[in-house]
């Protein structure tokens, strides 16, 4: 067997700002993830379990090396007494479960929340390239490769023909872990784009090869951080401030872009007043309609006599080259705006990707749910629960729901 995963940074940012939280201000908690795919793959994923057992396995015997943490300790938002807990840290294989049910894989995470939450860009990850691997020929690669030339292309003409006329300049990065072709192509990906557009492309989520290529870690939180809130013990109404306020303490002004779509974004400017306005640099999007969300964000801004021009926008759902571009265009005469790019960069192969997800589905056995612009992305598996969060915050149920 051919480890797929060799270091513990091989994962996104905001796996590591989420457990520092998690660390300092809810250590005890217990969380329970569970893996879906959401479209049909090329080829049963039960047949993964074997491999993916014995992936997890080495996954579990991996430690932080001392260059590793000296990294981590570099970064100005990460707490030394963190690093010091990462220095003892290894994942525990009985918190994950692999099995099998038809054709479909089952997996299941369960145990403390800081040791369950760092395992999911990982499984995903292997996963992914597992999946890939059956299907990779130098066919594959090779229309792999042409298609990020063109995209590669399509940046090099923007900033010859459009970047001057911008207020505020395109800015994207790569977000592809979960979801990549494979670690090596991933590497390719990020090395190519950093070279040839390096003052569009300005960096990834991804640690390990943020490190080893010298370019900056890109992240803050996740739907999971804001969802375990829903069971830490605050009134329900008021998860999304206690989240907020979490990260306002223990971040003190770094990683400032919120995101906002657990409840739905009309749900979020509720909560989102003038002095978490002041004290956020801006927000994310991913879910919903990226132009209605983005008109939101302006209005709420001025409507809290904020120029958005001192703020950020974040894009990162579903994102092609073409509709950040799109987007930017849009936008950026009002408002800076970023973009973070997933499988159109790490899985763009002319093959269809996989589309899955490992998420909290509860917090100290207690439901949780994430209620996405997107209807799709609506993830409970408690339909009381689900029921009592939309009443809580008014959130109808969409019309294409079944």
């Amino acid at each position: 067997m051919t480890p797929l995963i060799t270091s513990l940074l091989d994962t996104d940012l905001y796996k590591f700002t989420m457990l520092q939280a998690v660390l300092h201000q809810f250590p005890a908690s217990y969380g329970e993830y569970e893996f879906k795919c959401r479209n049909t793959p090329q080829q049963p994923l039960a047949l993964l379990q074997h491999q993916l057992e014995a992936q997890l396995d080495h996954l579990c015997q991996l430690r932080f090396t001392q260059d590793e943490l000296d990294y981590l300790r570099s970064l100005r938002f990460i707490k030394s007494d963190f690093v010091d807990y990462l220095e003892l840290f290894h994942f525990q294989r009985r918190f994950i479960t692999v099995t099998t049910a038809g054709d479909n894989l089952v997996v299941r995470l369960q145990g403390p929340l800081i040791q369950v939450m760092f395992f999911e860009i990982f499984v995903l990850a292997i996963i992914n390239e597992l999946h890939c691997t059956r299907l990779d020929t130098p066919e594959v690669r090779a229309e792999g490769q042409r298609l990020l030339d063109e995209k590669i292309a399509t940046l090099q003409a923007f900033q010859r023909t459009e970047a001057a006329q911008q207020r505020f300049p395109l800015l994207i990065s790569d977000f592809g872990t979960r979801r990549r072709f494979s670690r090596d192509w991933h590497y390719e990906v990020i090395r190519q784009l950093h070279t040839a557009v390096p003052e569009i492309f300005r960096g990834t989520s991804n640690v390990y090869l943020a490190r080893q290529l010298g370019i900056t870690p890109i992240g803050t939180m996740a739907h999971e951080f804001f969802q375990a809130f829903q069971a830490l013990g605050v009134r329900l109404r008021d998860f999304q401030k206690a989240a907020l306020e979490s990260w306002v303490q223990e971040y003190r002004g770094d990683l400032g872009i919120a995101l906002t779509d657990v409840v739905g974004m009309d749900a979020f400017l509720m909560d989102f007043d003038l002095y978490f306005a002041k004290l956020f640099d801006g927000l994310r999007h991913d879910s919903g309609d990226p132009y209605v969300w983005g008109e939101k964000a302006l209005a709420h801004y001025h409507k809290l006599r904020i120029n958005p021009a001192t703020k950020m926008l974040t894009f990162s759902d579903a994102l092609s080259i073409d509709r950040a571009l799109a987007l930017h265009r849009h936008f950026s005469q009002d408002i800076q705006v970023s973009f973070g790019i997933g499988t159109h960069f790490t899985n763009d192969m002319g093959l269809e990707p996989l589309q899955i997800v490992l998420k909290l589905v509860s917090c100290n056995g207690q439901p949780v749910a994430k209620l996405s612009d997107s209807p799709g992305k609506t993830l409970c598996r408690d339909a009381t629960f689900l029921a009592y969060l939309r009443q809580v915050f008014n959130v109808a149920v969409p019309a294409s729901a079944d």
